[in-house]
């Protein structure tokens, strides 16, 4: 397929800033791949629409999943953790604020990180950056690695525990641009002409404490992203209690989302566009209980296209899947077989993205753009604290 074929205009207002107030009480809309329906409302046993106080039609909400599965079902969910990974500091001598974005830990016991810089253009190799009014956490830049990319040394002399800990007290949370960066027209004094006012652009999302645990997976455990799997976010814990009353079963692997699903294609042939690679880990416990479920004919529904990644690289010839540990660059998109789960949970994706064409690969590309324009002219919510999409195979 074509990258053009992904292009939508997405309205600033409908990229959700701030999570919901609640876990999951954002709308999830239900697209049925083999029927090909898309169901917005909810309705009662004989399919008649159910009806809110003022007559209007119920949303289906992401609470409502529990809905659509059954005891002995499994979903499949990544237990990556998402560490603070921006950190910001300033760059010796000139004072210049610079923006540092580690991605993983290259060296423990030397405290090498391969980051990204902003403004690049400003870093070369000997600079020194500072993080902290004490001057007590440096970083000398050593290497390049890309446009963007340096290799740092921090020069930090205490146990890697407290480094890491002191290090990731300065982070905040690894949001996507598309949040940190949003702008909006707003009204503001114009110095030139008092009394009057003029309309800029400015930026209108400030970064929160609280957003290092709004953009975290509850089940979180393996840290190593930087990114969340988004689509884990609206799990809460009252709902997967339900879920495991009912008697669903939970399969964990670990797959470090990294920023590849960010980067811009700059090919039309999707073909050509190469991935980053992604660390994962699918161990045992995991595997017996996704292929013990599949063998008695239960669904298995992944949790986000890094779940699809992952459990696709595993998944053997057999439509088992196996151990694995390593890493992956798997590119899903349309058409595309898949050999493991039949269902599945994303989010509204941004157009042009990786993670969209991964979702029609999964429900078809037809039916999930068609899901995507009943949701532009709805109001659902995209991007990673927007709204849920269910993909069913039925």
């Amino acid at each position: 397929m074509k990258l053009s074929q992904f292009k939508f205009k997405l309205p600033e207002e409908q990229i959700a800033l701030y999570p919901s107030y609640n876990r999951d009480d954002c709308r999830m809309m239900v697209v049925h791949r083999k029927s090909n329906r898309i169901d917005m409302y909810r309705t009662d046993e004989n399919g008649e629409p159910l009806k809110n106080e003022d007559g209007t039609p119920q949303f289906i909400e992401f609470r409502h999943l529990i809905e659509y599965f059954d005891e002995g079902d499994v979903f499949v969910f990544n237990d990556t953790k998402v560490f603070p990974a921006r950190l910001y500091g300033t760059k010796e001598k000139t004072d210049a604020k610079i923006e540092v974005f580690l991605l993983r830990e290259l060296n423990e016991n030397l405290r090498l990180w391969d980051v990204l810089v902003e403004p690049a253009r400003k870093i070369r190799i000997g600079n020194k950056l500072f993080f902290d009014d004490s001057s007590t956490m440096v970083a000398e830049v050593i290497d390049n690695t890309t446009s963007r990319g340096r290799t740092l040394r921090f020069l930090y002399d205490c146990p890697h525990d407290k480094f890491k800990k002191e290090l990731f007290a300065l982070g905040s949370a690894p949001l996507p641009r598309y949040i940190i960066d949003h702008e909006s027209e707003q009204e503001v004094p114009d110095e030139k002409n008092p009394g009057a006012t003029k309309m800029v652009r400015v930026k209108d999302r400030p970064v929160r404490p609280e957003d290092m645990e709004d953009f975290q997976c509850i089940y979180a455990k393996n840290e190593g992203a930087v990114t969340a799997p988004a689509s884990g976010l609206h799990f809460s814990r009252e709902l997967m209690k339900r879920m495991e009353i009912k008697g669903i079963d939970f399969a964990f692997i670990t797959l470090h989302c990294a920023l590849g699903c960010f980067h811009n294609i700059e090919v039309e042939d999707l073909t050509k566009h190469k991935m980053d690679s992604e660390q994962m880990f699918v161990e045992k416990e995991a595997c017996d209980t996704v292929n013990k479920a599949k063998v008695m004919g239960k669904h298995i529904c992944a949790v986000g296209t890094s779940v699809i990644k992952a459990t696709e690289t595993a998944v053997g010839t057999d439509g088992q899947l196996k151990e694995y540990e390593g890493w992956t660059n798997k590119f899903i998109f349309p058409p595309y077989e898949f050999g493991l789960a039949d269902s599945m949970v994303c989010n509204f994706y941004h157009p042009l993205s990786t993670l969209l064409m991964s979702a029609c690969a999964f429900g078809g590309y037809d039916l999930v753009m068609q899901a995507y324009q009943m949701a532009l002219d709805n109001g659902y919510r995209f991007g990673c604290f927007g709204d849920a999409m269910l993909i069913l195979d039925d």
